[in-house]
C-alpha cells in the first residue's frame, strides 16, 4: 500500500490497486465519526455504443440508469433492508460518466463494507424483474418532464450537441427503456463492472491497513475474468453543432415565473492532471467574477428585477465534454438574455480588476479547505477527478498559481452559445 502525503492541506491518501485491478483510495480522518464509501464505476448514460473484445454493441438509452436500479434486488431480498440493519445508509446515482454506489455509518463499518461490495459485485436480473422495473422508471421518466429546471438544462444540451449521447436523458426515454432486456443488462455488467474499470474510495477515522485488508479478504476469493478490453464509440459523436451557431428555444410549461437558462460549450477537452483543474477553475473563477453574488453585475440584475436568488452558474469538464450553464427564474427572460451577452462584451473589454481576482480566489481557495470536512465532497470529487487523470489534493497547488491573464484568456472563449427559455404555458 503506497501513502501519499499532502503536507500542504494536511492529508494522507493511502492507496493500492489490487491483483483484480481494482483501486483501492482510503483516506484517514482520525476525527471523523463518520465512514463515507463510494463505490463507482466508469460507466455512464452515454456509454450507448462501444467495442469489447473486438465486438460492437448497441444497447438501448437509459440503461447505466436501468442497472443501477436493479443491482439494489437481491434473490434474497432488498440490500436496504441489508444496511438498515447494520445502522448504514445506503444510495447510488448515475451520470454521464460515472454509476456511484455509497453508504455512510458511524457503526458496523466492517459489515456495511463489506454488504457494499457484495451487492455491487453480485447481480441479480431475471425477465420478471426487469419488466417490473420498466414501468417504475417509466414514470420517474414521466415525472422529469413536467420539471422545468430538468427541462430547461435537457433542452440546452440538446441546443449545444447534435444528436450525442450527452443531450439525452439520463434515464432514457419511456420507448428506450421497454427494449432493455436481461441479456443487455448482463452485457453492461460484464463490461462496465469490471473491478479494473473501478475505484472504492473510502473516509473513515479506521485504521487503513485494518480497512484495506476488509477489500482484500472480501475480493481474494472472488473469481472474476480478465480485464475486457473496452472501446467506447461516443467520442465521435459529442461534437458541437456544426458553425455553433446562436440558437435560442422556448418551452411551455405551467411555471408560475419564467426560467431562462443559457449555455457556452468548452471546445478543449482531453485534458488532464493539473491542465483538466486549471480549466475547471479558471472558469469558475471567471464566472463567479462576472455573476456572482458578490458581483456588481448580481445586485443589479437583482435591482432591476431580472433575476432572484436563485440565479447561479456551473461548468462540467469531462473527457469527452465541458460547457457551463448560468440562469434562473425571471420575469423577463428576453431582456435578461441581453443583459448577459452584453456584461460578457463588457468584461472582454475592460477585463477583470487584479484586486477583485485576489478576493475570488482566496474565496475559492477557503471553499476547497472547509469542503475537505465533508467525506461525500471528497469522495465523490476525488473519484469523478480519478477518471478524468487528476487529483483532487492537487487543488490548492493549481489554484495558488492561476493568474490573472488565465482568467482574462479564459473570457475570450465565452463568445457562443445557446439558450432555453421556459415560459408560462
Amino acid at each position: 500500500m503506497r501513502t501519499l502525503n499532502y503536507s500542504n492541506i494536511a492529508e494522507t491518501l493511502y492507496y493500492k490497486q489490487l491483483a483484480n485491478g481494482l483501486r483501492v483510495f482510503i483516506l484517514h480522518k482520525k476525527d471523523f465519526q463518520k465512514t463515507y464509501a463510494t463505490f463507482t464505476t466508469e460507466y455512464g448514460s452515454i456509454d450507448s455504443s462501444f467495442v469489447v473484445n473486438g465486438n460492437n454493441y448497441e444497447v438501448p438509452d437509459g440503461i447505466a440508469h436501468f442497472l443501477e436500479h436493479k443491482m439494489f434486488e437481491e434473490e434474497k431480498g432488498d440490500v436496504f433492508q441489508d444496511f438498515a440493519k447494520l445502522g448504514g445508509q445506503t444510495n447510488a446515482f448515475t451520470t454521464f460518466n460515472r454509476t456511484t454506489y455509497l453508504f455512510s455509518s458511524t457503526e458496523n463499518v466492517r459489515e456495511n463494507l463489506e454488504v457494499l461490495l457484495n451487492f455491487v459485485q453480485n447481480p441479480y436480473f431475471t425477465d420478471e424483474n426487469v419488466n417490473k422495473e420498466k414501468g417504475i422508471i417509466a414514470q420517474e421518466i414521466k415525472m422529469y418532464q413536467d420539471n422545468p429546471d430538468w427541462r430547461l438544462y435537457f433542452g440546452l444540451l440538446g441546443l449545444m450537441y447534435q444528436e450525442s449521447p450527452i443531450s439525452k436523458d439520463i434515464a432514457g426515454t419511456v420507448e428506450s427503456i421497454q427494449r432493455i432486456t436481461k441479456e443487455d443488462l448482463s452485457l453492461c455488467y460484464n463490461t462496465f463492472y469490471h473491478p479494473s474499470n473501478m475505484v472504492l474510495f473510502i473516509v473513515s477515522s479506521w485504521d487503513p491497513i485494518e480497512l484495506l485488508a476488509v477489500v482484500e479478504n472480501n475480493q481474494t476469493p472472488k473469481k472474476f475474468t480478465s480485464s475486457p478490453d473496452i472501446s467506447r464509440n461516443h467520442h465521435h459523436s459529442m461534437q458541437l453543432l456544426t458553425k455553433k451557431k446562436e440558437k435560442t428555444i422556448e418551452i411551455k410549461l405551467a411555471v408560475a415565473i419564467p426560467k431562462l437558462l443559457i449555455g457556452f460549450s468548452d471546445p478543449e477537452t482531453g485534458l488532464t492532471g493539473d491542465q483538466y483543474l486549471e480549466r475547471e477553475l479558471s472558469t469558475l473563477i471567471m464566472l463567479e467574477l462576472i455573476f456572482g453574488k458578490g458581483s456588481k453585475v448580481f445586485t443589479e440584475l437583482l435591482e432591476a428585477g431580472l433575476i432572484d436568488n436563485d440565479f447561479s452558474f456551473e461548468y462540467q469538464l469531462e473527457k469527452q465534454y465541458g460547457f457551463s450553464t448560468l440562469g434562473g427564474s425571471s420575469k423577463k427572460p428576453v431582456q435578461l438574455l441581453g443583459r448577459i451577452k452584453a456584461e460578457l462584451n463588457k468584461a472582454k473589454e475592460d477585463g477583470f480588476d487584479s484586486q477583485m481576482f485576489e478576493r475570488v480566489k482566496k474565496k475559492k481557495i477557503g471553499e476547497y479547505l472547509r469542503r475537505l470536512n465533508y467525506p461525500e465532497y471528497i469522495a465523490n470529487q476525488f473519484t469523478k477527478y480519478v477518471f478524468n487523470d487528476a487529483n483532487l489534493f492537487d487543488m490548492l497547488k493549481v489554484l495558488e498559481e492561476i493568474k490573472l491573464k488565465d482568467i482574462n484568456d479564459r473570457l475570450e472563449q465565452f463568445t457562443d452559445f445557446s439558450a432555453v427559455i421556459v415560459n408560462k404555458a
